[in-house]
């Protein structure tokens, strides 16, 4: 029996609109074709021209983090450029992928001697082996746990042996000629507080000065309680130059300037003059602190053969240590973990080892052909070289890897934490990204998540005289990679 001839009018016409539907939801899926990814987003372009910075002084590669679509942008990406702190990317995701995100570091302490009545007539042994958080409170646990062996006194020496490190002098006015900077610090396999002398400033109107309380204690060196008030009025300013701190002297810090009120409560962090001594100066201070004495001194020396540890100072696992790195892009920490895979892959913790382990990590885990330029593993560095391209891959691969969520958890938010707490609040929250920047160098990478639901790896390096002047371009482009470009009709 055939059907009303209205019914199959119905019928065709709603098979017709199913078609339709169907096929609009397919273009919606395809979104509009994008344009030539070879050139810049306008607003990038706009940016870089304020700033009278030319396209090919910024390299930029925006893909899928699954790499199963084109590029959305590729603008030099094959150009191997410095990439600055950038760098922290490759030596933290390559120490989670071969040591592991629990990974800890120890530092035993031996005695050569039994303690007796609260004596210790010999040596202690403290043995260095790279932990890049023996920070002030952990240098206060260890002394208290050494005291709790029964030790009042130590009638002998505190013999520190930081021999797991083979390490080339360093010069720390060598790389920008600011010495006193914390981030120009150099490794050491007994790396204390980052080896920097924190002081903290707290004005007293009435008393007319600042107190200055430093940590940690440095035993040997002469450290002003108070510095003078500026005159009332002063605006803080500048408070660092305008206290004219001398730090020059191994013996002895001092300021030939004044403190402003108007700055209230601050803190300062400075490299202190010997850097080698810093560890003995830091270890006899904090012995004396925890109430210990010492009859002999702290100097360096290494662990009698046989000798088994009284007791260990287990670090942070690996997975915090490249929290810290990547937040905050800690230098010296960088190098302790590269000397670190040196150390325990290879045998040797130098920088030659540490670069032999990497290059081959590089290799079988990312495999392509343009290879990094690592140095110091830290991108404090002239020489260091690398590609938009080749991080972008090793990004793609991390994202797969079984330690994405500690290494993804170890980037920067924009807007949220770290180094882009300040970054545009079109991106807050919707990017992870490890910032870098030198004299001559900006850069930026990590990873963007669409307004889409799409997340895309994004790296962009600028290598130009000018390059301080590009940050604003570079927030336009995670500004476009937020938006999404696959789902706006513009690339803009």
């Amino acid at each position: 029996m055939s059907a009303h001839p209205l019914i199959s009018v119905l019928r065709l016409a709603a098979g017709s609109l199913l078609a339709l539907l169907g096929l609009s939801a397919c273009a919606a899926n395809v979104g509009p074709p994008e344009a030539d990814p070879s050139a810049l987003p306008p607003t990038v372009l706009a940016a870089l021209q304020r700033a009278r910075l030319p396209q090919d002084a910024l390299a930029a590669l925006v893909v899928p983090v699954d790499g199963r679509a084109a590029p959305r942008l590729a603008h030099r990406a094959e150009q191997a450029l410095n990439p600055a702190s950038v760098m922290k990317l490759v030596t933290t995701y390559a120490a989670l992928d071969m040591l592991g995100p629990a990974f800890t570091w120890d530092t035993p302490v031996y005695l050569d001697a039994a303690p007796q009545g609260g004596r210790l007539r010999g040596n202690v042994y403290i043995q260095g082996q790279g932990d890049p958080k023996l920070v002030l409170e952990r240098l206060w646990l260890l002394m208290r746990r050494l005291r709790a062996l029964g030790i009042d006194v130590v009638e002998g020496d505190i013999v520190l042996d930081r021999s797991a490190f083979v390490l080339p002098a360093h010069d720390a006015a060598e790389f920008d000629g600011e010495p006193w900077r914390p981030y120009n610090a150099a490794p050491d396999a007994l790396l204390i507080n980052y080896k920097a002398l924190a002081m903290d400033f707290r004005p007293d109107a009435a008393a007319g000065v600042a107190h200055v309380h430093y940590a940690p204690p440095l035993a040997g060196v002469e450290l002003p309680a108070s510095v003078p008030l500026a005159a009332p009025g002063q605006a803080c300013g500048d408070w660092r130059t305008a206290l004219r701190g001398q730090f020059d002297d191994a013996a002895r810090v001092s300021f030939a300037g004044a403190y402003p009120l108007a700055c209230g409560a601050r803190e300062w962090s400075v490299a202190t003059a010997d850097p080698a001594g810093y560890a003995a100066r830091a270890v006899a201070g904090m012995w004396r602190e925890v109430g210990g004495r010492l009859t002999g001194r702290v100097r360096d020396g290494q662990v009698p053969a046989g000798l088994q540890p009284v007791l260990s100072n287990p670090s942070p696992a690996l997975a915090e240590v490249v929290r810290d790195i990547n937040k905050y892009s800690n230098n010296v920490m960088t190098q302790q973990l590269l000397l670190t895979l040196g150390l325990q892959k290879a045998g040797q913790g130098s920088f030659e080892a540490a670069r032999s382990v990497l290059a081959q990590w590089w290799r079988a885990r990312v495999g392509t052909a343009d290879s990094p330029v690592v140095d110091n593993g830290a991108g404090l560095s002239r020489d260091a070289r690398l590609s938009p391209q080749a991080l972008a891959r090793m990004l793609q691969r991390a994202w797969a890897s079984p330690v994405m969520p500690e290494f993804m958890a170890s980037l920067p938010m924009a807007g949220v934490d770290g180094t882009l707490r300040r970054r545009p609040a079109l991106a807050a929250g919707g990017a992870h990204l490890k910032t870098g920047s030198l004299r001559d160098v900006t850069a930026i990478a990590g990873y963007v998540l669409g307004a889409s639901g799409r997340r895309y790896v994004l790296v962009a390096m600028v290598n130009h005289p000018n390059a301080a002047a590009a940050r604003p371009a570079l927030d336009a482009l995670i500004d476009w990679g937020v938006a999404d470009a696959y789902f706006a009709p513009n690339r803009n």
